[in-house]
């Protein structure tokens, strides 16, 4: 990690533990979050670890979305349909109950065996299935109900009939209304978190990844066709553009890292959601406190600020 960006990290956890005024307050969950972070990232991953995080956020026995509902919510009611064209299995939506509280759950759903991952186009969407995601996320709106988002997807789905049914606007359409919520909001990258087809259900307050999770803007295997021409050389392009937890962390693209069992989520399911419900669970305790026009305020100048940089003249 880079000193600057420690130091940054160290820096708010200064100002938080040091503060009088704040005593009392609710911003011990704040606080640790920070220290977890400070702590996971002083290990900076190997290129053979980041690799590694690659090939374990693929594992075909990772628990997917549905997986962690049994665990997460009681109560469960998928609905299903974008009350237009067609119901995309891709994607998952739905109410339950989390620690008590009602919230809505979407998320992306890959398949076990062959027939389920071709009903479920292998957890990539049409736009039918984000036109589902947004018909969910006004529904919370509308009820007060927190969004929790878990997002494992290569990309949207790439073809013909999904561009022509409007692929690229549909996930404009669905950042934008998940930026315009006055609820809080939680994502979390599960497995895979690629491209448009990810932040389209990750524009939130609090973003998390899972600790052997991976989350950018193009596969390994893309990148190193652009750029060496050669999907085989996808280790030296992982290596190159970093898309484990670890450092998106680093990068600020993420907020915090949800540990997982020990050799990854899919040899503890039931601890993996442990662990995962936890995290969901405290951030949602940190944000409820704001207000509806304070949420979206510091969603917006997040999102606004990624990217951002100064050049001293």
């Amino acid at each position: 990690m880079a000193r600057e960006d420690e130091h940054r990290l160290r820096e708010r956890l200064g100002k938080l533990t040091s503060l009088p005024l704040l005593r009392g307050a609710r911003v011990s969950g704040e606080i640790k979050r920070l220290q977890r972070q400070l702590e996971r990232i002083e290990a900076r991953p190997s290129d053979e670890k980041i690799w590694r995080s690659v090939e374990l956020a693929r594992h075909q026995d990772r628990p997917y979305t549905l997986d962690y509902v049994q665990f997460l919510l009681e109560d469960w009611v998928e609905l299903h349909g974008d009350r237009g064209r067609a119901d995309d299995a891709a994607i998952v939506a739905g109410l339950g109950r989390l620690d008590g509280r009602t919230v809505a759950l979407i998320g992306h759903q890959k398949g076990r065996d062959a027939r389920e991952r071709v009903q479920r186009q292998f957890g990539m969407a049409y736009p039918e299935g984000y036109h589902k995601a947004i018909r969910v996320m006004e529904i919370a709106g509308r009820h007060g109900f927190p969004l929790v988002c878990l997002v494992d997807t290569p990309g949207a789905y790439p073809g013909v009939v999904a561009e022509q049914h409007g692929q690229g606007g549909a996930i404009a359409r669905s950042q934008a209304a998940m930026a315009r919520l006055e609820v809080p909001t939680v994502a979390c990258v599960i497995g895979e978190g690629g491209s448009g087809g990810a932040v389209a259900l990750a524009l939130a307050d609090r973003v998390l990844m899972q600790e052997h999770s991976i989350y950018s803007v193009i596969s390994p295997e893309g990148c190193a066709a652009i750029l060496w021409r050669d999907g085989a050389e996808k280790q030296k392009a992982a290596a190159a553009f970093k898309p484990d937890a670890a450092h998106c962390l680093e990068l600020g693209v993420v907020d915090g890292v949800v540990p997982e069992p020990p050799g990854g989520a899919h040899t503890d399911p039931g601890e993996a959601a442990r662990l995962l419900r936890e995290a969901v669970v405290d951030s949602l305790d940190d944000l409820e406190a704001l207000s509806g026009e304070e949420l979206r305020r510091r969603r917006r100048e997040k999102f606004r600020a990624m990217g951002v940089y100064a050049v001293n003249a």
